[in-house]
């Protein structure tokens, strides 16, 4: 049985092929295209997963998309409706694209796949929480899901039972918890849809200066997590924008324009929002324990992203265990739509045993063997060593302790918005300097963003107090008091960015200013060689951490073949890139022409 999801036209489109119940594969149509957050429909997501298993459109037995679009174009038109005659600009820009192309989904989908079979449509909050209950350890769980919107349903609350997953209770747009956040999110200046993270690794720098103005102004917030937002600050239900004049007044001043120097005001609004934001999530994980009075969570939507929420529900909340999608955000929903089908549609049986996700570490999408890695080096003249799994991590570990900054790249990529330890760029975690050298001389990005720490599982607690696992690095968890340094006096009078170059613990690079840190731990069964690295790491250095951050600069995809991985290694401050077992160090390398087009000397079109 051969089950396609697919996910597409808002942001981060994708596909999911899933046999027989297993997944297979995944991915996202950017890392193919190379524009960051494409919402395209995923032909290249879709051929991928499809040659992957051999399989051509006539071999899929059912194809799943991940949303009812004539129901989310009847909230649209309502909406704009609801606020005539304003939005009319708004209106004209969304509306040609709805009738030419958005509205005929199914039609699209017989074309693109030259397919003729069944196609099935889920909600997009069922899309959502079977992406976070089916590939969960768990029979039964309570699911709580949290986005922007789907059609209606901007946060849902379920429970997924063996083959089930039913939606308890919902709230509907305009009152949404994510686009509360991205409101402050294009407040502050960054990109929404995709520069919250940003917010969230801002705001330990601010004071919650606007927290009480947020609850008494923006948010009417109930007990059971349920809230209203006051429309008469916000312009995304017809407008170009996620604010307006209204807001800008309630908070002294214009939004920070885009690449602009950062305020302590950009960070007090920044920590301000994200303390609203965890309150929420906290209150409605209570209720959906009340309601479901099950132990276990599953979360998903693209507020679960928001990992510092998640930690506190963890550490805070009245769960035992929680489980969080990795592809969280719209991605997820393609697996979701796919899963949704095998289960629910076709009433397969889910087997589990409350320990071990479905999801095989996430590493779901395309791989590239010895033979391929070895033709492109030898054809494009790249000097490199080859050293066995046994001497790459000797080798590696050696250069990590020596503080240099490595491209790692091997077996299959992340699917989802983390590196996970496959399409990964690694240092040192005790180097004070490794923070800002990564930032400023490898992802050109800015200064204040965090770093996550990898960790074998067996030792995550000798450095971080947590409980349970975090393999896709979605829980944040404090450093142990024991590794944390104690700040002078002078230090602690610092305030917002003067903050940033403190030491704060021993492994002082994947130390946020709060003592915290996004963790992934890293179990020997989901990735061998990055585990193998990592214990060899802290054999011959004492340390079982390493500095983990995505593959790729700012405003980039995460890498996907090695051609890329060895473009980004040559065009930033990288001091080795390993491509299987391939080491190749940056001082033997040939500086890149800059007459040629790699982009088409590499087809990477």
């Amino acid at each position: 049985m051969n089950i396609l999801g697919i996910s597409a036209f808002y942001h981060d489109s994708a596909a999911c092929l899933v046999q027989d119940g297993r997944i297979v594969s995944a991915a996202q149509e950017e890392r193919f295209t190379r524009k960051k957050h494409d919402a395209s429909f995923p032909v290249n997501a879709i051929n991928y997963c499809l040659q992957n298993s051999r399989l051509t459109s006539g071999d899929l037995d059912f194809v799943a998309f991940y949303e009812k679009p004539f129901l989310k174009f009847e909230r649209i038109l309502d909406s704009y409706l609801a606020y005539a005659p304003f939005g009319i600009k708004s209106f004209l820009r969304a509306v040609p694209l709805w009738i030419k192309q958005k509205l005929w989904m199914k039609e699209l989908i017989r074309e693109k796949l030259n397919y003729d079979g069944k196609i099935i449509f889920p909600e997009h909050h069922e899309s959502h929480e079977a992406s976070a209950f089916f590939p969960s350890p768990y029979q039964e769980a309570a699911i709580l899901t949290m986005d922007g919107v789907g059609e209606w349903t901007t946060t849902s609350i379920g429970l997924g039972s063996g083959n089930k997953i039913e939606i308890l209770e919902e709230l509907k747009f305009p009152h949404s918890l994510g686009l509360l956040y991205s409101a402050f999110t294009y407040y502050t200046g960054f990109k929404v849809n995709s520069g919250e993270y940003k917010v969230m690794g801002l705001a330990p720098y601010g004071e919650p200066k606007y927290k009480d103005l947020i609850l008494s102004e923006l948010i009417d917030l109930k007990e059971d997590g349920s809230f209203k937002l006051n429309m008469n600050y916000f312009d995304y239900c017809a407008g170009l924008t996620m604010t307006n004049k209204k807001f800008d007044r309630l908070f002294g001043g214009q939004s920070r324009e885009a690449e602009s120097k950062i305020t302590q005001r950009d960070m007090d609004l920044a920590r301000s929002v994200q303390e609203v934001t965890e309150e929420v999530m906290l209150k409605m994980a209570k209720h959906a324990y009340k309601i479901t009075n099950q132990k276990n969570l599953c979360l998903s939507g693209g507020v679960a992203l928001n990992c510092v929420g998640n930690g506190k529900i963890l550490r805070e909340g009245p769960f035992k265990n929680i489980w969080v999608q990795p592809a969280s955000g719209d991605a997820g929903s393609a697996l979701g739509a796919a899963l949704f089908v095998w289960h629910q549609y076709l009433g397969n049986k889910k087997e589990v045993n409350d320990k071990k996700d479905l999801q095989f570490g996430s590493c779901l999408g395309p791989d590239y063997d010895e033979n391929y890695i070895s033709n492109f080096l030898k054809k494009q003249n790249v000097p490199f060593i080859k050293l066995t799994d046994e001497e790459i991590t000797g080798k590696v570990s050696d250069l990590i302790a020596a503080e240099k900054v490595i491209g790692w790249f091997q077996g299959r990529m992340e699917f989802g918005p983390r590196a996970l330890g496959a399409r990964t760029i690694i240092g040192d975690p005790r180097s004070p300097k490794m923070q800002e050298q990564m930032n400023l001389k490898i992802k050109f990005r800015e200064s204040f963003r965090p770093f996550a720490p990898s960790v074998i599982k067996e030792k995550t607690k000798d450095y971080f107090d947590i409980d349970c696992e975090s393999p896709y690095m979605l829980l944040v968890a404090p450093v142990k008091k024991e590794l944390r340094k104690q700040m002078s006096k002078e230090e602690e009078k610092l305030f917002g960015i003067s903050k940033l170059n403190i030491a704060r613990s021993t492994i002082p690079a994947v130390t946020h200013i709060d003592y915290s840190a996004r963790l992934q731990t890293v179990e020997k069964s989901d990735s061998p060689l990055y585990h193998k690295l990592i214990s060899k790491f802290d054999e011959k250095y004492g340390c079982a951490v390493i500095v983990n951050t995505s593959f790729n600069v700012r405003g980039e995809p995460i890498v996907c073949t090695p051609e890329e991985a060895y473009l980004c290694f040559m065009r930033t401050n990288m001091d080795y890139l390993v491509l299987g077992n391939f080491l190749l160090d940056k001082s033997q390398q040939k500086p890149l022409d800059k007459d040629v087009d790699w982009q088409k000397e590499f087809e990477l079109d």
